[in-house]
């Protein structure tokens, strides 16, 4: 087991490696840089700029240096906790992002814990109660969930939200905690707001684990051991829980590879939409205005995620299946 961590664990930061090289040549790719968009913002205002002051500021933000020279300065300051500095705001990023990073794990770590706690026990109801009138419902609701776009139904729960409750859903707090210290009242104003995103984003992740589950679980349900268990006379729980469902969690949990990225990138979309204080809205915003530092930062922190996320999987499937992790060494 050493082994295969140590592996996973190298693949990782190689993987990492080249992320961080693909991040920063794609946002070099745009024509020109942050002090170009600047320039032609001011110009359409009728403003002009010297070009004595746009040689330094570039050769102050280190634009005129070469990309391989700004890459290696870029990742050096990241291995030591400096994120860069955003051109944007003028302030370092750390500075720039605060609670953003923080309220984003928050959120995409509840989203897939409440994917995982409302798909599990109604993907192996649907298996056991295959084509009953509770399977043919919640069958509906998952196509449902799948069908319907995640800003739709934003807009939906915000405005149920606040003539159910009289909770004003448009932040992830109320407005009198915004950019405040950390505080029982601010935490407890998060959870408030917490619920609407949460549903939101996790609808058609949840839906789509029910049917992998209750698919899964049916293959493994029509087996021979199957059959031999119950002619044995085991409990169907017990016969259940100790072979089908451990052998149809595999797939349940390599999803958690896939599911991290899947609720990211939901996770922006829909943050766009509820003004969240995420890094989904600022990220948008860094890309149109070329803020490199502040746009690769955030897009390195997403990697992360989904690397860690692809990393976890293959550790659970190791622990839950010895073949994975003994697979090299039958082989040999």
């Amino acid at each position: 087991m050493l082994g295969f961590l140590v592996r996973r664990l190298m693949t990782m930061l190689l993987t990492l490696v080249v992320i961080s090289m693909l991040v920063f040549v794609i946002i070099q790719l745009p024509p020109g840089d942050y002090l170009t968009t600047l320039i032609a913002e001011l110009q359409s205002q009728g403003e002009q700029v010297a070009q004595q002051k746009i040689d330094f500021l570039r050769h102050q933000y280190g634009l005129d240096r070469p990309m391989v020279e700004q890459y290696a300065i870029w990742v050096w300051g990241l291995l030591h906790g400096d994120l860069g500095y955003s051109f944007e705001y003028n302030k370092p990023v750390a500075a720039v992002v605060g609670d953003r990073l923080l309220l984003t794990v928050l959120l995409n770590f509840a989203t897939i814990l409440f994917i995982y706690a409302v798909a599990f026990p109604i993907g192996v109801y649907s298996a056991k109660r295959q084509y009953s009138w509770g399977d043919h419902g919640l069958t509906f609701l998952g196509l449902l969930g799948l069908a319907t776009p995640n800003f739709l139904l934003a807009l939906i729960l915000m405005y149920l939200a606040n003539v159910l409750f009289g909770t004003s859903i448009g932040t992830m707090m109320d407005p009198q905690f915004i950019d405040k210290p950390w505080s029982l009242a601010k935490a407890a104003s998060v959870a408030e707001h917490l619920w609407v995103p949460v549903l939101v984003i996790g609808t058609s992740g949840t839906a789509g684990m029910i049917r992998r589950l209750r698919a899964n679980l049916l293959d493994e349900l029509q087996k021979q051991y199957v059959v031999t268990g119950r002619a044995k006379g085991l409990p169907s729980l017990r016969l259940l829980v100790k072979y089908p469902l451990r052998m149809a969690l595999n797939p349940f949990v390599a999803d958690i590879g896939n599911l991290l990225p899947s609720v990211v990138s939901g996770s922006v979309i829909v943050s766009t939409v509820m003004s969240l204080q995420t890094t989904g809205p600022m990220l948008l915003a860094a890309l149109q205005s070329q803020d490199m530092y502040l746009a690769g930062s955030f897009l390195m922190f997403l990697a992360m995620l989904t690397v860690f996320g692809m990393f976890l999987s293959d550790v659970l499937l190791a622990v839950l299946d010895p073949r994975i992790r003994l697979g090299g060494r039958a082989r040999r």
